[in-house]
């Protein structure tokens, strides 16, 4: 199986594959807020995680998702426009669920139950900087061809070390 590592001081996803080499590096953007489980932190949690679900397979790039459904819009500027400061959760969303009881799991600081993702973002949103509230944000292309790579169970890692 697959493995991911994201790295939040480098604001990189690696994908690698069974036998440890690596297969795609991406540009990403976790919480600007930080590493940290606590539910309402706004962090990105720390740890060993997998991929519960995958949401959106077939949906095309730019489809806006609220609660994990189709909005039935496409992410344009116009629509950005006419909704400023709206956490845009598009193209496709890989929902993470927490490994390590008391840490990422369970209680307060439960990965899944913050609803914390993977998940593509406006093309104009900067990669490479913490910006977003919690989740791991990828440019649309990449998000897609990531969820085509990774099945649910994938194990995803979490880092804050350099």
């Amino acid at each position: 199986m697959p493995r991911i590592l994201i790295s939040i001081p480098q604001q990189s996803l690696e994908l690698f594959d069974d036998d440890g080499h690596l297969l795609r590096r991406y540009s990403v953007s976790t919480a600007s807020n930080g590493p940290g489980e606590q539910r309402g932190s706004n962090c990105t949690p720390r740890g060993r995680h997998i991929v519960r679900a995958r949401i959106g397979a077939g949906m095309p790039s730019g489809t806006v998702f609220v609660a994990r459904r189709p909005t039935g819009e496409i992410h344009t500027p116009e629509l950005a426009a006419a909704h400023p400061g709206r956490d845009w959760i598009l193209s496709r969303i890989l929902w993470l669920s927490g490994c390590e009881p008391g840490a990422n799991r369970l209680g307060d600081v439960d990965t899944m139950r913050r609803y914390i993702y993977i998940h593509g973002s406006a093309d104009s949103a900067p990669m490479g900087e913490p910006l977003s509230h919690g989740c791991v944000r990828m440019r649309n292309a990449d998000i897609i061809e990531l969820f085509e790579l990774v099945p649910a169970g994938t194990p995803v890692d979490i880092s804050d070390r350099v």
